[in-house]
């Protein structure tokens, strides 16, 4: 028997961040810019199913069990909530900015 699927909304904060990564890279090549932003829809879209195969993220200031964090080709992390059926993205992280100001 097939799980039901999610729902799975993404912020208006998380999408200003998708766009400025994408900005980013497209600055040094539109097709890699393009592919980035593929592979995020894509690993976001996957929130559907199974969201809760992802570990919460925990870090000292963030409530334990809150959010759930998920890697993206080892660059970005993508953290989201679980509220009933929905999965909530809060945030698209690039991992080789410094992000600190995200669990401080």
């Amino acid at each position: 028997m097939a799980r039901p699927r999610y729902k799975v909304i993404v912020a208006a904060r998380a999408k200003a961040m998708l766009g400025a990564h994408i900005k980013f890279v497209a600055r040094v090549s539109p097709d890699a810019a393009r592919e980035v932003k593929t592979r995020l829809l894509a690993a976001i879209r996957s929130l559907a199913d199974m969201p809760e195969r992802f570990p919460f993220l925990d870090e000292e200031h963030i409530p334990k069990g809150k959010y759930h964090k998920m890697f993206v080709e080892s660059r970005y992390l993508i953290l989201y909530q679980i509220k009933d059926r929905t999965v909530y993205v809060d945030c698209i992280a690039d991992c080789r900015q410094d992000y600190g100001w995200l669990i401080h």
